[in-house]
This record gives C-alpha cells, sequence and structure tokens, in this order.
C-alpha cells in the first residue's frame, strides 16, 4: 500500500524495544502474550546481553552473568517452566556454606535461557539504533545502523541507562536528571581454558577470593563444560583503574589475578573480555520509567537492580506500562 503524499507511513508495530537482553526479552514475550506486535533490536551479534557463554577449545564459558537467585512469583513461575524443560538447574545454595538461597544456573550456560525467550520473537541483530524521532503523528521512528527506519506506536528501551539517554532526549521533555546521571561499575574479565583440573575448590564458584578479584567461576565444576575453564571478574575498583591501560598490560595483570585459581594446569587458550556497563551503582526506585504523552518506556536493571531478577522485573514492569499506553491510544 502506498501512504499518501507528504504523509509519513503508519507503525509498523505496536512495539519497538531497543536491546535484547533480559530486560528487552521479557518485555517482548509479555507483549506478545498480550496481543500486542513486537520487534527487538539489539546492536550485538545474538540476544542476550549479558546473560553471555561463549565456546573457546571445547570448553563452555560463561562470561557474564554467572547464575541468578528467584525471590518473587513471576520469575519463580518461569523457572518452574525451565527446569521442567530441563534448560534450568541449581548450581548450589551459596559459595561460602549453605545460605538456604539456590543459585540457578542454565543447563547449557546462561545464554540458552536468552535463546528460549526469544523463540517466536521477531529480532533484528546486529542492529544498532543510532537515531530516534516522535513524529507529528504520534508515531515513534527508530533509524538504524544500516539506514532502515523501523516505526512503531510505542518505544521501549532497555538499554544502559546512558545509551537510552543519547537516543531519546532531543524527543522527550522532561526527562529527569536522577535518572539519566545514572552510572554503572565495569568489569575485566578473563577467561582461560585449562589441560587439566583448576584449583577452584567445589562448587566451582567463589566469591571475593582475594584483592582486585569479584568472582571465580570453573565452568566444568558448575556443570556446563566438558573441559576445565575459568572466568575470572576483576572487581570495580581494579577494572575501572586499568580500563583505558594497554590491552597487553591489562591481559597479564588478568592473569596475574587469576594465577592461584589455575593451579598446576597449563592455559590453552586465553581471552579478555570487556563489560563497559556491567552493574548500575544506585538503581532507579520505580521498575521502569514512563511517559505518557510519547508513550516511551525505559527498563533494564538499572530501574529494577541490578541481579537477574532485577532485570526480569524491570521487563515486567515495563511491558506492562507499554500495554497500557497502546491501548489507551486505540
Amino acid at each position: 500500500m502506498t501512504s499518501r503524499p507528504g504523509r509519513a507511513p503508519g507503525p509498523e508495530v505496536d512495539a519497538l524495544i531497543i536491546g535484547a537482553g533480559l530486560s528487552g526479552l521479557v518485555a517482548a514475550r509479555q507483549l506478545l502474550a498480550a496481543g500486542l506486535s513486537v520487534r527487538v533490536l539489539d546492536k550485538g551479534r545474538s540476544v542476550g546481553g549479558r546473560l553471555a557463554t561463549r565456546r573457546m577449545a571445547g570448553a563452555v564459558v560463561d562470561h557474564g552473568a554467572q547464575f541468578f537467585t528467584v525471590r518473587g512469583p513471576s520469575l519463580s513461575a518461569q523457572v518452574d517452566d525451565w527446569t521442567s524443560r530441563g534448560l534450568v538447574r541449581v548450581w548450589c545454595n551459596g559459595f561460602d556454606g549453605d545460605d538456604g538461597h539456590p543459585r540457578y544456573i542454565g543447563t547449557a550456560g546462561m545464554n540458552s535461557l536468552a535463546k528460549d525467550l526469544a523463540a517466536r520473537v521477531d529480532i533484528r541483530v546486529p542492529s544498532m539504533a543510532v537515531a530516534t524521532r516522535f513524529d507529528d503523528l504520534g508515531h515513534w521512528e527508530v533509524t538504524t545502523d544500516d539506514g532502515t527506519v523501523h516505526r512503531s506506536a510505542s518505544l521501549l528501551s532497555t538499554a544502559p541507562v546512558p545509551q537510552s539517554f543519547s537516543l531519546v532526549f532531543e524527543s522527550v521533555e522532561g526527562l529527569p536528571r536522577e535518572v539519566f546521571d545514572a552510572d554503572y561499575d565495569r568489569t575485566l574479565g578473563l577467561l582461560v581454558v585449562l589441560d587439566g583440573p583448576s584449583a577452584v575448590p567445589p562448587p566451582g564458584g567463589v566469591q571475593h577470593p582475594r584483592p582486585g578479584v569479584a568472582f571465580v567461576a570453573d565452568n566444568s565444576l558448575k556443570g556446563i563444560s566438558p573441559v576445565p575453564a575459568l572466568t575470572v571478574h576483576a572487581d570495580p575498583e581494579w577494572s575501572l583503574d586499568r580500563w583505558d591501560a594497554d590491552a597487553d598490560l591489562v591481559e597479564s595483570e588478568l592473569h596475574q589475578l587469576a594465577e592461584p585459581f589455575i593451579g598446576q594446569a597449563s592455559i590453552i587458550e586465553a581471552q579478555v573480555k570487556r563489560w563497559r556497563f556491567a552493574t548500575p551503582r544506585q538503581p532507579w526506585s520505580e521498575r521502569c520509567w514512563i511517559d505518557e504523552e510519547t508513550r516511551l518506556v525505559l527498563g533494564g536493571d538499572a530501574f529494577a537492580g541490578p541481579r537477574f531478577e532485577g532485570a526480569w522485573d524491570s521487563g515486567v514492569a515495563a511491558a506492562e506500562a507499554v500495554v497500557t499506553l497502546c491501548r489507551s491510544r486505540r
């Protein structure tokens, strides 16, 4: 159908989501269940964001989120479903004794959970949003790096807050500075595949074992890798101090941090990972932010908390807000 001369085409979907991390995927599933049409854009090569799993030298390595806990009913219901299908299991109930809170993992790595959520969702990757516009007809236009213009009745951004702000600040008045001043801790990480067992004790995870180290996971003891492989996450202060340092120096110092956990094994392969927006320092008090006039919603772990469940709950709340906004205009 040809649009009228001088008149912008109508929206292609009810909701356009920027970000295919956990919050964006959860929101997409909720919106589809509510009968809305949805499209998701993400600049990455795949879905998941920090639900990231890499295969290297025969190993399977979670290099972003290592596990998650459950406290609320929404995520609990999903975990029951995942467990019944063999996608999730309990890793342990704590890394320094039993604290009564199961740590859940994806049986095939954390990214497998993102891929499960992404099934049957219209997702465009890699597709980086570079500009947005709220047009005179009350529709959103999002331009991606390949020049494609996506049109929608509403917009939900689950990208890190600074990235969301840079995309929408010219289109929306009254954006609260306290939201967009949000800062994030950074994480430098090292992935190493070993030719023998590591020195990490069962159950395969250690929190804050030495200065500079936030977490160490043995992916073999964790149960996702057929061969020994470590994930070593430096802590925020150590990572920030070396963020702009020479890449070879960073890798060398990460190897020094990891050395006690490698034990007598030799390294087969190693890779450095960088998470610029690893953990929000002060999450917003609400589970999402809403601009009713433009039907813009912002969500993600910067709103409901930095944990897996915080990102989940923000995605649910953001979807509920989008449903309300879209139905109010009909």
